[in-house]
């Protein structure tokens, strides 16, 4: 007998319910009856299968996120299977079911993985009951996970955009339009300029503000590495893979995924990539199964994409696909009203934060910060307060070596002083490093690839 498969009903109401694949496995068509009927109206997919063995062969190139599994089954029983299943790394929910059960059988189900346990005959509301509590615990293990990434929360619903310029008024407007809308983006801008915050601000504003964001830097992970940590990994796929393992596409179900810097993802993952967005599913590495997924997906780069799909570094199809909207945030340099507010802002959240009073800035002094040309943009600035604070003062003719704020601001101060400046500024750091390119890149908000090309710059000047 094959499984049964049952496709969403008319009347079907998602409200409030997960939208999940459930695989049930009992041999009692009478069961399996009362469970689709019950189950089918409210969720995503249903499967059924009438022994562990075709439960089993589904699996093997389905995803489901719940098995609700009988006991006795002929052949296979339903606990021995279900051992099997998490010694193989199936990582989903099961409900184990029987009509026959004593406290020995339910701890034995329960050490086997189960995540709860019911007695027939039971009633619609109890069935509803374990499928709610199981979806919980799958999103709060989802939630956890994601909380745990997040080293900096960043602050969100419109405090995180500081300033008044018409640029700065442009993008509000545009993140206004497009939060609403489920269509993929993509930011495009200079090293510091704030992508990340604006993806997160469209997530707050959007439908899926309730579903986690998910963050990754394509640039941190290794190309060895980037497809399992995107996609997941089964048992065995690969030397060290001791167990299965979820991806990021899994973390990010009900809400966002924001992959930075996604011109470093090597070409055979952007097609993988692709084909996940255009097919709304993932297959893990070393895996059979196909998941489906629910997200949306907000991509960034300080890199022009369209010139590294001329140059043959990112794929054409990939690049359209992400493009739906296109968002490209100004610089500071274009931007200079914003400096003041930007830094009456990072004062008032960094100062409590290290325990010092906020600087006084004096009128020359922030004169100078708004004739800078801020090569790391927002996360530069934001550096220099942090450090200013640290210290004591806003001391720039420290950090400018022969030059005070005062003769750096003077009228007739032309680019070229400015330029001088900033090589100053910028080797001074480099000096204080010791020459390390990657800590000095990380002081001055920058990437490190920045920094090397403004240092070739100037030796070849």
């Amino acid at each position: 007998m094959e499984p049964t498969s049952f496709t969403p009903f008319p009347e079907k109401n998602l409200e409030g319910w997960p939208d999940w694949s459930i695989l049930i496995v009992d041999d009692e068509q009478g069961m399996l009856n009362f469970l689709v009927k019950t189950l089918a109206p409210r969720c995503q997919f249903v499967m059924s299968a009438s022994s562990a063995e075709e439960g089993a062969e589904w699996l093997r190139g389905h995803h489901a996120d719940l098995v609700i599994l009988d006991i006795s089954l002929p052949g296979k029983n339903g606990v021995r299977w279900l051992k099997e299943l998490r010694e193989q790394g199936f990582t989903g929910e099961v409900i184990l079911i029987t009509a026959f059960a004593d406290l020995d059988t339910a701890i034995e189900a329960l050490r086997a993985g189960a995540s709860d346990f019911i007695l027939k005959p039971f009633r619609v509301p109890q069935i509803l009951n374990a499928v709610k509590h199981c979806y919980e615990r799958s999103r709060l293990r989802r939630e956890n996970f994601v909380l745990k990434r997040a080293v900096a929360p960043l602050a969100v619903g419109g405090q995180a955009l500081v300033g008044g310029s018409a640029a700065m008024q442009q993008l509000r407007a545009a993140i206004a339009r497009v939060a609403p809308v489920n269509s993929t983006v993509l930011l495009q801008g200079e090293s510091g300029t704030g992508k990340e915050l604006v993806a997160r601000e469209l997530h707050a504003q959007g439908p899926r503000a309730a579903g986690p964001f998910v963050p990754v830097n394509c640039a941190a992970v290794s190309p060895e590495l980037i497809e399992s940590e995107l996609f997941g990994h089964a048992k065995g796929a690969f030397t060290g893979a001791t167990r299965a393992r979820d991806g990021l596409f899994h973390y990010a179900q009900g809400g966002t995924l924001f992959l930075d810097e996604i011109a470093e993802l090597p070409l055979p993952i952007q097609a993988t990539l692709l084909r996940a967005i255009e097919d709304l599913q993932i297959r893990p590495v070393g895996s059979e199964q196909l998941m489906p997924v629910n997200l949306r997906i907000m991509a960034a780069t300080n890199r022009r994409l369209a010139d590294e799909v001329v140059d043959g570094r990112f794929r054409k199809d990939l690049f359209f696909r992400l493009q739906v909207v296109d968002l490209t945030l100004s610089p500071l340099r274009e931007r200079k009203d914003d400096i003041a507010p930007l830094v009456e802002h990072f004062m008032g959240q960094l100062a409590p934060a290290l325990g010092v009073a906020p600087l006084q800035i004096s009128e020359p002094e922030m004169d100078f910060l708004r004739q800078y040309d801020w090569p790391g943009n927002v996360r530069e600035l934001r550096n220099l307060v942090e450090r200013s604070l640290i210290l004591g003062s806003l001391n720039v003719s420290a950090l400018y070596p022969g030059d005070t704020p005062r003769q750096a601001a003077a009228p007739g101060a032309g680019p070229t002083d400015l330029h001088t400046l900033e090589k100053r500024h910028i080797l001074a750091v480099l000096d204080s490093v010791q020459g390390d390119k990657t800590r000095a890149a990380q002081l001055l908000g920058v990437s490190r690839r920045t920094l090397e090309r403004r240092v070739a710059e100037w030796a070849g000047s």
